[in-house]
This record gives C-alpha cells, structure tokens and sequence, in this order.
C-alpha cells in the first residue's frame, strides 16, 4: 500500500484520533490479571493492541468487544492465566512483547512471544538482562525475539538501574516485580512515560516514587476498575504538525491524552515558535486530558533540549518534519534510541526528507535538519508507521505529489489516519503498491 499526497490547503476544524496505545496495552494487560471486572472505554482498535487481546484471550482471560473502542474483562487474578495452544503473535508491538515478557516470566507455565519482521528484529536484551537477574528462564534468539519464557520460575526483587530511559524496560520490570518476593525498584535515568505506575495505582497496587526511583512490593492483588484511555498524543502529533506548517490554520484536537511524561513533542515545538495551547485541561481517572488548539506558525531552528528527549520519543519523526518546514537549522542530539524502533528512525527520516529536498547530516546519535522547501518525489517509510505518516504530512505542503512507499503498518496506530486528514481538506489517498 501506499500514501498519493497532493498538495492541498488545511481547513479550520474540530477533530478527535483514536484512543491512546499505550493506555490500551497496559488496560488489557492490567486487567487481566485483576480480580473483577475492568471496563475500557476509548480503546484503540489498531493492530497492534488487538494483538495483545488476542493474546491474552489466548491465555484463557474472558474478553469482550461490545464496539470497536469498548471492552470488558473479566479478569484472572494473578495467578490465573492458563497456558496457550501455542506461541503468541504481538504483531508489530515493542510494547507488548517488552511488558508481556514481565508479565509472563512470573507464570507456572511455558510461552513463546513471537512477532513480524520488523519486532522480531528489535532488541529484548535490555529486558532479558534485568528479568534473568531477578530470576527468570528467557531463551532468544541472541537478544532477538522469538523470545522462550520457561514457567516455575521463582522470582525476587531486585533494584535496578536502567541504562537507557524506557518506559517498556521499566514497566517489563514492575510487571514482573508483581509476581516476586519482596520490593522490586527501577531507578529511571530520565524521566519516562509513567503510565504503568499511574494503571497499577488506579487497581490498588501501592507503587511508590522517591525522585528517579519507582518502588512496588510483590504479591499485591489488583482490582478491575474503570479505564477511559484518552486520545493519543502521538497521534494527535500528526494533526498538529499538519497545523503548524499550514497556511492560516485554526485546529482544535479534542480529549487529548497530555501526561506530562509525554508532552516533550509540545514543549519542542512552542521552543521552536508553535502556537499550542491547552484548553479544558481535567482528568479521565488518573490521566491528565485536554483539548489541544493548534495554530499555524513560523518555526524558527536550533538545538533541541537533550532532556526532553525521552518525554517525546516516539514523535521524533514529527519534530523532523517540523525543523524541515522551520527557518535555519535544528540540532538533534541524544536521539540513539531512535535507530532501534520500526526502523532506525534516523536515517529512515534522513533519507526520506532528502529525497524531498531538505538537507539532513546523520551522527550516530542525532541529526542536524536545514529548514527549506519540500520538492516532490517518492518516499519509503521502510514499513514504520510514524515515518509513513510524518512523510505523508510534509506531502500536504510540498511543491509536487509525494508518494510514501510500504503504509500498511499505519493501521497499527492510527487506524482511519487518511480520513482524518482528509476531514481537514488535505488531499491524501491509498491505493495498492
């Protein structure tokens, strides 16, 4: 599949995307393993989370789907997952295969994570490591997945410090400190997503946070409750971006998730001149939500703040665009973790913004993107849904048609992506490759 982007002028609007991913994957897996019933409103239904309900209905959890975005789980308990037939396919999801390893390491029976191309490329060393230290059987295949989970294990606390900021690491880690003897901790080297901490509370798990430190005691017993997963900021992002560099646009995104663990693509953005405020900010149980305004602006270049790069890890394809469309040059550094997500988002966003015009020098870990003129051309994603839709947005102000290559991986996302820009008059279309 691809992506045909005309050039075309946004219109004004009041849009809403899809319910934010992360929430989504934690809230089955959470719920899961409650007692009771959880209830999920504004669930996304991309690929990706409903890979993990398959999964974990494959372990014998009682699911159902009244709609697309609302679910009931009759959860488990702790010790109640059962065995599945066979080895279980998260798809494309990083996310699942990092927290479901922590959670299935702490299990009576064996399992097998498995995953596409793209997954079973990426690296679970950097799970494997802190779970066999706590005790846990985990065979790969040298750090890649196919990943071997050997049930029976006993496990124990540890305290463990990350090496490199993740919110899968550490979440994989808490998961798993669920099912060990006495206090597992993780002591963060910046500060990441905390949706896991926020979930675990809202489910009566006492969790605890001492500055970079977030500690849990094993063998607490979680109860089902109610989740309203906001609309994803890393979605939104797009809607954003499509904003920022149109001409005279007025957007209003509505019910945004805006955790201040995730807003390190705002703070970017208003450092580079963006006109980006929040409105109606409240909360939708322990998440902070908001409806986010967003009006056209003169991006002006330079260096991105290093600190606020794990608080906007996922939309750095977002802020290439953006410091692509802005005036002078921007300076990213302390990005590394980019090269191996998807894709290594660097040089996939280098590649792709060069064959568009822009100037773009790589380093190991950053890059330094001139401001200038998006030509037209053709365009891989290189099958990572952020840089498929990213490049598809650069489209929408370029001097001639852009195609973006290999976009089927959109749906795992950001399902109903093209119609939500096309509800902003943007011309955009798919067709088969």
């Amino acid at each position: 599949m691809r992506f045909q982007v005309t050039p075309s002028a946004l219109q004004d609007a009041t849009v809403t995307v899809p319910g934010d991913k992360s929430v989504s994957h934690r809230a089955l897996m959470l719920g899961s393993i409650a007692e009771g019933r959880t209830t999920i409103s504004g669930f996304l239904a991309g690929e990706d989370c409903l890979a993990t309900l398959a999964a974990m209905q494959s372990m014998g959890v009682s699911i159902e789907q009244a709609d697309a975005t609302d679910i009931t789980i009759d959860g488990a308990g702790l010790q109640g997952l059962g065995m599945p037939d066979g080895p279980l396919d998260l798809g494309n999801s990083g996310t699942a295969m990092r927290l479901m390893t922590g959670l299935l390491c702490g299990q009576a029976f064996d399992s097998v994570l498995t995953g596409d191309e793209s997954l079973t490329s990426r690296p679970m060393r950097r799970i494997i490591t802190p779970l066999s230290a706590m005790g846990a059987s985990i065979d790969s295949r040298d750090g890649l997945p196919p990943l071997s989970i050997q049930g029976g294990s006993a496990l124990h606390g540890i305290d463990y410090d990350l090496p490199v900021a993740s919110a899968q690491v550490k979440s994989a880690v808490l998961l798993a400190g669920l099912y060990a003897t006495g206090e597992t901790s993780v002591v963060e080297p910046a500060v990441t997503r905390d949706h896991t901490e926020r979930m675990l509370g809202s489910m009566g798990v006492a969790v605890t946070k001492s500055g970079n430190r977030i500690s849990l005691e094993g063998g607490q017993t979680l109860q089902g409750c109610s989740v309203q997963v906001p609309a994803d900021l890393s979605s939104a992002a797009f809607l954003i971006l499509a904003a920022l560099i149109a001409d005279k646009a007025d957007v209003l995104i509505e019910n945004v998730g805006v955790n201040p663990t995730r807003t390190g693509v705002i703070d970017i953005l208003q450092a580079m001149g963006a006109d980006i405020s929040l409105e109606q900010p409240r909360l939708l149980g322990q998440e902070p939500v908001a409806n986010i305004r967003v009006r056209s602006s003169e991006l002006q270049g330079g260096p991105v703040d290093p600190a606020l790069v794990s608080l906007a890890i996922d939309e750095f394809p977002v802020l290439f665009v953006a410091a692509a469309a802005a005036k002078g040059k921007t300076t990213f550094s302390g990005i590394g973790e980019l090269r191996v997500k998807e894709s290594d988002r660097i040089a996939a966003m280098a590649s792709g913004l060069r064959a568009l015009g822009i100037d773009v020098e790589e380093s190991p870990d950053g890059a330094i993107v001139h401001g200038g003129q998006f030509s037209g051309g053709v365009v891989e994603s290189h099958g990572d849904h952020r840089i498929a839709m990213s490049l598809a947005v650069a489209g929408t102000r370029a001097q001639e048609p852009v195609t973006v290559r290999d976009v089927a991986a959109v749906d795992t996302s950001f399902p109903g992506f093209c119609e939500c820009l096309t509800a902003l008059n943007l011309d955009i279309e798919v067709s088969a490759a």
